[in-house]
């Protein structure tokens, strides 16, 4: 069996991903004692992805190496396992990365049950379900009447946050890149508004879609979001630091904020990061909450499916262009017949 995989041959902190990548075909690894033999299915496109091929990747996990196939989050189906955990045609989350089959040891490895569509277990019932309940529940602490600003939030983790905040009695107000991400947000998604922020200055309409200022900032974007945020956050607002989208798309990526510390310190507004891979062991309480929220009619999910390994770089080229409408993922490969 042939390998295709996508290498990193160049760091991306400025370079476009596809110059930074190469395209290989190599002959398919063996397991060898505990390890397992895997046949990637569903690959996670997220900004994180873009974070670890950077040369100062993210300090929580170590980036990836020049040579390396391309690291992310994978639904994987088990071809041959060294380890009695695993069997073949067993369904695991994995980090098999851009190609179509790994090795890995088994303890790297998770066996999954299904719920549904596979694909919801790189959205939902992944790490983007996890991030937006721990960030929202831990650090927003949503209260009923409160208002819940969230950036980015037509993507994976923003439309989550946006229907949880819902449920828990919040005015939910989003920002996305386009008027028809903004429509979605509120006539399908719930949102009570959203705002376009290619339409003028941030902060004006934010005011104007938060008229008694921001309790609750789910920031997944930093720049011109944040510092709004910052500026119109209420007595004891809490900042939720999740993402920084703008630093690969902005022009001055390393713009200070205003009002940082000032404001935070005056208005007592607590401004705090997590690390989902801290939190895996919250899984089932996540989910469990997530789970009956769809039953209840009050979550939706859309997943953004982009087929073929070979669109892997154009698949996260566009995750930072504003493409997807919900959780991007590539699909490499169809699960085995049963």
């Amino acid at each position: 069996m042939k390998n295709r995989r996508y290498v990193l041959v160049q760091h991306t902190d400025r370079a476009p991903i596809a110059d930074c990548v190469e395209w290989r075909t190599e002959t398919v690894a063996q397991p060898g004692p505990g390890e397992v033999l895997t046949r990637t299915l569903l690959l996670s496109v997220d900004p994180a992805n873009r974070g670890w091929m950077s040369s100062n990747p993210p300090s929580y996990m170590k980036g990836v190496a020049i040579g390396e196939a391309v690291r992310a989050i994978s639904i994987d189906e088990v071809v041959k396992s060294n380890d009695p955990e695993f069997a073949a045609g067993d369904i695991v989350e994995a980090m098999s990365g851009w190609q179509d089959y790994a090795v890995a040891p088994g303890h790297a490895l998770r066996k999954i049950e299904p719920r549904g569509d596979l694909a919801l277990e790189l959205s939902l019932y992944g790490l983007s379900g996890l991030t937006a309940y721990i960030g929202l529940m831990d650090i927003g602490r949503p209260k009923p009447g409160e208002t819940l600003f969230v950036s980015a939030a037509a993507g994976s983790v923003g439309t989550i946050v946006g229907q949880l905040g819902k449920a828990g009695g919040c005015r939910v107000v989003g920002s996305a890149g386009s008027d028809a991400k903004c429509r979605w947000l509120v006539e399908e998604l719930g949102f009570d508004a959203a705002i376009n922020y290619k339409d003028g200055p941030m902060r004006k309409r934010l005011r104007e879609a938060c008229p008694a200022g921001i309790d609750i900032y789910f920031d997944n974007t930093g720049g011109d979001a944040l510092q709004s945020a910052v500026l119109l956050g209420n007595e004891r607002a809490r900042i939720v630091s999740c993402g920084l989208v703008s630093r690969w798309t902005a022009e001055n990526p390393d713009q200070g904020i205003k009002g940082i510390p000032g404001l935070i310190a005056m208005k007592s507004m607590l401004m705090q990061g997590f690390i989902v891979f801290d939190n895996l062991h919250r899984r089932n309480e996540a989910f469990g909450l997530l789970s009956r929220l769809v039953a209840d009619g009050r979550l939706e999910v859309r997943d953004d499916i982009v087929e073929g390994l070979e669109n892997a770089p154009k698949a996260l080229t566009g995750l930072f262009a504003g493409e997807n409408m919900g959780k991007r993922i590539l699909k490499v490969a169809e699960r085995s017949a049963s």
